[in-house]
């Protein structure tokens, strides 16, 4: 990238959907003790879907939101707009509760996509959400052979609507330069971060639920969650932290902080988008290691992510959003590897967040019930959907354990109450992060170079080592 082009480039500002849609108007931070029946640490999309369904299912619960920043100040609205039905883990819970358990929780995520996009028609969220399903193209012979098999994985977990793609399909639906196939699902849908967390925070609070920001937890225990203004004492605690929960006391090992950024261009030009195509508006996403995420805007750019500095030594997390411009260098190279005739646009905005690793790779959602604490997270990227399917599980969960309903067909899914260990202690994790990036890196490398069908063996040595 040019240095002219740089200095045009807006990098942090949280990102570019909070520079376009203007930040919130700050609600009260926690006013000193108080009570109440449920309380939510996280005002990002899994507290605020928690606090939707509950209150929706219970109108008489005192719900009380805590919030470190304001609203969708950490992934929920930094990410890349993909309502889709991927969930990390199924298939580590096929193995550990059988292939039926995946198909049925693999099931519950296809539905979940409708879900939000009814939630968001019923209360009149206009998120610029738009089903045009999920794109993931190969354009490699390596990549190829993963996207058939990835395929193939997809149909024998239920999704039988699911096409796959030669050279020529796929430049009819998006001309990216190099693809020689693409997997598509109807199951997904291109959104905007930022329009979706501020009206399902707007439309939780006419619920009667209570929002405190600028409201940081410090600790939470049984019946407690400690801010430095007060304590709220409830029942039930829930955790819905994801990225930012190393903050809290005891849990520095639970979740790796894993950072992704962002770039969106200016809009482009008529003569530019009918050089590319992308007329059904589908997520797109390719089948390299180190992957790529893209969605085309309702405005008329591209927004496109991917890992740039993976980790920060010690689970910190960014300073509002700012990104390294070496990042930002190669975020630019992939879009101009998939579009060449964009070569000379303007990057108008760079970002980055972070999204929550458990050290099996495995979304999760859980309540223990002797002691009243839940959590729901570890979503590796996919969160958009999986907050939605946690939030209504987490309801359910408290209902069961409060004796207003019994067991769901939800809170049977193979991911409740999952438990795994920690990561390891540090320098261990930062190395074994900032070295299974830079394998996966060198290994596109090498499968681009040698255009064999065969996965590298660098990327197959750090998924085994990764646990993944």
């Amino acid at each position: 990238m040019s240095t002219t082009s740089q200095l045009s480039t807006v990098n942090g500002g949280i990102s570019f959907w909070y520079a376009q849609e203007g930040a919130p108007a700050p609600r009260e931070p926690l006013p000193g003790d108080t009570t109440a029946d449920v309380c939510i640490v996280g005002g990002g999309y899994t507290g605020l879907w928690t606090a939707y369904y509950l209150k929706k299912a219970v109108p008489f619960l005192n719900i009380t939101v805590l919030e470190a920043a304001f609203c969708g100040y950490g992934a929920s609205g930094r990410n890349g707009g993909w309502l889709y039905n991927g969930i990390a883990g199924r298939d580590r819970y096929a193995k550990e509760h059988g292939h039926e358990a995946a198909v049925r929780l693999q099931q519950a995520m296809n539905e979940t996509v409708g879900e939000v996009v009814d939630v968001c028609a019923a209360e009149g969220i206009d998120a610029d959400i738009h089903r045009g399903g999920v794109l993931e193209v190969a354009t490699s012979p390596a990549q190829l052979a993963r996207l058939k098999a990835f395929h193939a994985v997809e149909i024998a977990f239920g999704e039988k609507d699911r096409e796959l793609y030669g050279a020529r399909e796929t430049a009819e639906r998006v001309r990216v330069t190099g693809a020689v196939g693409s997997s598509w699902t109807p199951h997904g849908a291109r959104l905007h971060p930022v329009k979706l967390v501020k009206g399902l925070a707007a439309a939780v609070e006419a619920l009667g639920v209570t929002i405190h920001e600028s409201t940081p937890v410090t600790e939470i225990r049984p019946k407690h969650a400690v801010t430095p203004y007060g304590t709220v004492r409830a029942p039930y605690v829930l955790r819905c932290t994801e990225g930012f929960t190393a903050s809290l006391a005891g849990q520095r090992r639970t979740w790796l902080p894993m950072n992704s950024s962002m770039i969106a261009t200016e809009p482009l030009t008529d003569a530019q988008w009918e050089s590319i195509g992308w007329d059904g508006l589908e997520t797109l996403g390719d089948m390299a290691h180190a992957y790529m995420y893209a969605q085309r805007t309702a405005d008329g750019r591209i927004a496109l992510g991917g890992r740039g500095v993976p980790y920060r030594y010690g689970s910190k997390t960014d300073n509002d959003g700012r990104t390294q411009p070496q990042t930002v260098d190669a975020l630019r190279e992939i879009l101009i590897r998939f579009f060449p005739q964009l070569a000379g646009v303007r990057i108008a905005h760079a970002w980055s967040g972070v999204l929550g690793v458990p050290r099996d790779w495995c979304a999760t959602v859980t309540l223990d019930r002797s002691t009243g604490l839940g959590w729901a997270g570890g979503y590796v990227g996919s969160g958009v959907a999986t907050t939605n399917l946690a939030a209504r599980t987490l309801r359910d969960l408290i209902q069961q354990d409060s004796g207003q309903s019994g067991p769901t067909e939800l809170t049977a899914l193979p991911w409740v109450n999952h438990r795994v260990r920690k990561w390891e202690p540090e320098p261990l994790r930062w190395l074994g992060v900032q070295t299974m990036y830079a394998a996966f890196r060198a290994a596109d490398r090498r499968e681009t170079a040698a255009r064999s069908a065969a996965t590298d063996r660098i990327a197959v040595l750090a998924n085994r080592l990764s646990g993944r």
